[in-house]
């Protein structure tokens, strides 16, 4: 009877060390999960997706075998600093109506409420569900108050960078990819799957890049964009916060052909740093297990529309590039209509747990293995109380409630939105249609916007005579800045 006791003994001993076995080897062979998130980049700002006036081999290397989304947005913000929201809805799933609703929930109840544009760090975030999926966490991002700064410590590894230091040596993304790689090489458990998220501080400004990236344009030959005009014609809101104050008005060609050889300039900065962090993860094997998410928190306008920021939802600024590639994802290109803050519960399908109850984010798994098309039939965009948009697949429609002005755009025939049809009476019939679908899409999704509110402002947008004080250097740095004269000694 011991013998056989014993027998007993050793066969569950083996049946469980197999077991935890091929549990861990289950856990170790979810795909690693790169989500790269840069700051204020256009969603055309990579050569190989169509811009041949911009040099980025690396961004073209991510391009290369991946699912291309061509209709990617961010939400919008409640904010003038639209990356803090953008943010936070990507940590949370949620748009920013949420965080707005939570806020006044909070003061309901007599609690000291927080910043509107923070995401609920009770809320499910990416850091907790990923480090739930078995996941080690790690997090790099400029410092400030862009994240909610709970969030940030929800990961398992987590430091801020310096966002104007970062921009001032020239190579922007060099700090966060020197963290990077030396994590992936040498401080990370190999054990464990990783989920790194790199926010890189680039392009926004103050614009800045070392020589060799400088030459590669000239400054007189860059492109004026498509849609480019000296001047907005209306008020729209925030027509002088600091993003718009980095150009005097009205804004000349001139100026804006200078700020374009900033933008790209720096963007190709950046990427020298992203072929570093590419060249280490195929040295040591990692591109073969790992989901590669590019993206970034929205565009700017950079002299599209008479504007210099990213306070308002025109293509230009609230669609971004998107790019996801690894194993099992079939090459491609996608016009589905998606959010930013889809990543949440498309990271929860990779990492083989369940999608979090509230998210107001819908997963693109189903898109990339090709089950369906698409997961929306209409998108919906908001800037704060002063703008509300509603697109389908062809016809775009703006509102500004307090202006009492709205815009209508055939996106098939007018990428670039310079034809306003709503003076049109042809199409009286579509802005009715489209102001329904934006009224049950804001209803949807939380809104509380009046569109058509009475008591309207005066629409007429006075410029200032001259520009107004920046928190930052308006583009490329001033001669006199300390900065300029040492990244000109490194030449």
């Amino acid at each position: 009877m011991k013998k056989i006791l014993i027998v007993i003994i050793l066969i569950l001993y083996s049946v469980s060390s197999i077991w935890a076995k091929n549990s861990q080897k289950g856990e170790s062979q979810k795909p690693n999960i790169l989500l790269i998130f840069t700051d204020d980049q256009q969603w055309n700002s990579i050569q190989a997706l169509g811009n041949k006036n911009i040099h980025t081999p690396n961004m073209d290397r991510m391009v290369e075998g991946a699912v291309v989304f061509r209709n990617a947005y961010c939400f919008g913000g409640n904010s003038g600093a639209v990356c803090i929201p953008s943010r936070n809805m990507l940590m949370s799933g949620r748009n920013f109506f949420r965080f707005d609703a939570d806020v006044l929930r909070m003061k309901a109840n007599g609690e000291k409420p927080r910043k509107a544009h923070y995401t609920n760090p009770d809320w499910p975030t990416i850091p907790k569900s990923m480090r739930e999926a078995g996941y080690e966490t790690y997090f790099r991002e400029k410092s400030g108050s862009a994240n909610n700064p709970v969030v940030r410590t929800q990961f398992d590894h987590f430091k801020d960078i310096h966002q104007v230091n970062a921009l001032r040596t020239g190579r922007p993304a060099q700090g966060i990819i020197d963290d990077a790689i030396q994590f992936l090489t040498t401080e990370r458990n190999p054990e464990k799957p990783f989920f790194m998220y790199l926010g890189i501080p680039a392009p926004h400004d103050p614009r800045w890049s070392l020589k060799q990236f400088r030459d590669m344009y000239d400054e007189e030959k860059m492109p004026l964009p498509e849609n480019y005009l000296p001047q907005h014609p209306w008020d729209i809101g925030s027509m002088t916060i600091r993003d718009e104050c980095l150009e005097k008005w009205p804004r000349t060609e001139d100026a804006i052909r200078r700020h374009v050889f900033d933008y790209y300039s720096v963007i190709t900065a950046m990427d020298f740093d992203f072929g570093r962090l590419l060249d280490i993860m195929e040295e040591k094997g990692l591109d073969e297990n790992t989901i590669l998410v590019f993206t970034s928190d929205q565009g700017l306008a950079v002299g599209q529309h008479g504007l210099m920021g990213k306070q308002n939802i025109y293509e230009g600024t609230m669609k971004v590039p998107f790019l996801v590639k690894g194993p099992g994802i079939e090459k491609g290109n996608s016009d589905a209509f998606i959010y930013i803050h889809d990543i949440f519960p498309t990271l929860c399908n990779w990492a083989k747990i369940a999608v979090p109850e509230g998210l107001d984010g819908i997963s693109f798994h189903t898109i990339l293995n090709k089950k369906e098309h698409k997961t929306r039939e209409n998108l919906m965009l908001a800037y704060m109380d002063f703008q509300r948009s509603v697109r389908d697949e062809r016809w775009k429609l703006i509102r500004f409630p307090k202006i009492d002005k709205t815009m209508l755009f055939d996106l098939k025939t007018d990428p670039f939105e310079t034809n306003n049809l709503a003076e049109n009476p042809e199409y009286s019939n579509k802005i009715a249609e489209l102001i329904e679908k934006l009224e049950e899409e804001g209803k949807a999704q939380g809104d509380t916007v009046n569109l058509f509110p009475g008591n309207y402002a005066p629409a007429k947008f006075i410029a200032p005579t001259k520009k107004l004080p920046t928190a930052f250097p308006a583009g490329g740095l001033a001669p006199e800045d300390p900065a300029y004269k040492e990244n000109n000694l490194k030449q």
